[in-house]
């Protein structure tokens, strides 16, 4: 079974699942997800902090999640 993501995830826990999830992120405008306060965020913080709609993310990192 694919894992999935949400948006209660800490971003450094998405990342483990899968280093991929990290050029989505960056792409849609997160590019600090290296920093270390970023690492501690959850999903939907860090898309806040960006003006970013999480659940827009969360659907993107699963389509991805499912189509590797």
């Amino acid at each position: 079974m694919t894992e999935r993501v949400n948006k209660e995830m800490i971003i450094a826990d998405m990342l483990q699942i899968d280093p991929g999830i990290a050029p989505i992120l960056m792409a849609s405008g997160m590019h600090c997800i290296g920093c270390p306060s970023a690492q501690g965020e959850s999903l939907e913080q860090a898309a806040m902090v960006h003006g970013l709609d999480a659940e827009e993310l969360v659907t993107t990192v699963n389509k991805y999640l499912e189509n590797k």
